[in-house]
């Protein structure tokens, strides 16, 4: 059991360079993950594994056929669950022969798998898809349901080397504690792209891709986490010894200019008084020029050289620590009642969503998450409270409180607006360059202000987002944020962390990321599947 990269350069049809020469090897039992930045070329590399895409150059060699859980479901989605587990032509071998075609051709299909409608079936129950038929087309599923149906194929087919690439963005509670199990106790070859930090906690190993290559770190995403602090206080210390120098080099160099200036006075002067004619003069003028140009030169190549480790190093340095937020304190005083739930229930249709009528408080300065299993109602809580619906039963009795509601689209966004009309519409009268200066700090460069907002990545949507809330007049009084994290990279969940950290209102979370749960603060639960 082992996969083998060697020196794999993969180049995008429009002749852009992803990633170049990159080598790696895992062997039998490891479990790793391969993070980066969005766009570093993560899913690239996990289809290059998986044999779905070939590279420019280079080789993968695997001792088996891996098993790969995508990430977008777009190219299965005419598929039948069959096809999709690639199961369809057993299960129709063995239909055949129970229906007595004795066709050679159906028993070379079917081999000894006897039990493969069995296995099949058993297999999909255990990840709750016990309702869903052979031939349910994919694109009738919801994207958890999608997930589950790959992650089924992995007891079914029994594979020896797993690929998966964020296996958890569509699980909830539920099944993402089962698929930790599943890797916990697994004993084959896994490789995974996730940004769930509980599922990276659980990995011996962990490659970093990025434009300088794959980087290597022998532990969990804690290990991990330490280790780039570590490197992050290496390079600023560099950057500081750098900029010292630098200050010292253009010292250095007006400092000499000055003497020798001075010293071409004082040469001048004696010259003169010496009665040095005018053409020795001149010639002894020139020698000085080139002499103060050379100089000047030597100066300015070393200046430019530090000049330029100084932008290598400040490129290295992540984008979380050039961004800060600074939102106000909301002007509620802590501890105001701002929502009473009395036995509400709602209703879709005849009948009522929950088994239990809901009973909840939200007081100013609380930290709740609303947790439950796809389906149990969390979006339909959230909207309640902001009065989007009404209860069908019970009391909902609400103060006068303002709020932001933050989805995993971040739909806040207008995406037939530029970058910089989308902050104008928030800024509140702010002038031009404060508006371009909020920009800058939000990590939004010149070159990205006439950028449409549709073209934003998920990362780029969740930072514009909260550069609006910044120039917005007043601070909401709560912040609701629904799987705020679901579209994102690492880097950018620890930015949304320290924002939500430096804010110090109400927040309201719906999400099935526990480590963001708790790296916020979250303090108390409703649990909706203590109520169904």
């Amino acid at each position: 059991m082992s996969i083998s990269v060697q020196e794999i350069t993969y180049t995008h049809p429009d002749k852009e360079v992803l990633f170049r020469d990159i080598s790696f090897y895992v062997s039998k039992g490891d479990k790793v993950a391969i993070t980066g930045d969005n766009g570093s070329g993560k899913s690239t590399m996990m289809q290059l594994m998986a044999g779905n895409l070939v590279p420019s150059s280079g080789e993968i060699i695997c001792s088996s056929q891996p098993y790969y859980v995508p990430q977008h479901f777009g190219q299965y989605n005419h598929m039948t669950v069959a096809e999709a587990l690639r199961i369809d032509d057993k299960l129709q071998a063995l239909y055949a022969i129970l229906s007595n075609d004795a066709a050679e051709q159906n028993f070379a299909i079917l081999g000894d798998d006897w039990t493969i409608e069995e296995r099949s079936l058993a297999a999909l129950s255990e990840w709750g898809l016990e309702n869903i038929s052979f031939s349910t087309q994919l694109d009738s599923l919801s994207g958890g349901e999608k997930t589950k149906v790959f992650l089924a194929g992995i007891e079914i087919h029994q594979p020896d080397i797993i690929l998966m690439d964020e296996p958890t963005n569509h699980l909830d509670f539920r099944y993402r504690e089962k698929l930790y199990h599943l890797i916990g106790q697994s004993r084959r070859l896994i490789v995974i792209i996730s940004h769930d930090r509980a599922l990276l906690n659980r990995m011996s190993a962990i490659y970093e891709l990025s434009k300088s290559g794959m980087a290597f770190y022998p532990g969990n995403y804690e290990f991990y986490k330490e280790q780039k602090e570590l490197e992050l206080q290496a390079l600023q210390a560099r950057l500081e010894d750098k900029e010292k120098e630098l200050r010292l080099a253009r010292k250095t160099a007006r400092e000499v200019a000055e003497r020798k200036q001075k010293h071409e006075v004082r040469g001048k002067k004696n010259n003169m008084k010496k009665g040095v004619g005018k053409m020795a003069m001149d010639t002894l003028q020139d020698k000085a020029e080139k002499s103060n140009s050379k100089l000047k030169d030597i100066h300015a190549d070393k200046m430019s050289s530090i000049a330029v480790n100084i932008a290598e190093l400040q490129a290295r340095i992540p984008d979380i620590e050039g961004m800060k937020t600074d939102f106000n304190t909301s002007v509620l005083h802590r501890g105001k009642i701002l929502v009473t739930a009395e036995n509400i229930q709602f209703s879709y249709g005849a009948s009522l969503l929950w088994t239990e009528p809901l009973n909840f408080q939200i007081r100013s300065g609380d930290r709740i998450a609303i947790r439950g299993s796809n389906g149990s109602g969390k979006t339909t809580v959230l909207k309640l409270i902001t009065g989007e619906l009404e209860p069908a039963e019970g009391i909902l009795t609400k103060a006068d409180f303002s709020y932001v509601y933050l989805d995993q689209d971040y739909s806040i966004i207008n995406d037939k607006l530029t970058v910089y009309e989308q902050v104008e519409q928030f800024s509140s009268g702010m002038q031009d360059y404060e508006i371009k200066t909020i920009l800058n700090r939000f990590l939004f460069p010149y070159e990205s202000w006439n950028k449409s907002c549709r073209l934003l990545s998920g990362g780029e949507k969740m930072k514009m987002a909260l550069c609006c809330l910044m120039v917005s007049e007043s601070t909401p009084d709560m912040f609701i944020l629904d799987e705020p994290t679901n579209n994102i990279d690492i880097q950018n969940i620890e930015i949304l962390t320290n924002t939500v950290n430096e804010y110090r209102g109400t927040v309201l979370l719906v999400s099935h990321d526990s480590y963001f749960a708790g790296q916020v603060g979250v303090s108390r639960v409703i649990d909706l599947d203590n109520v169904r």
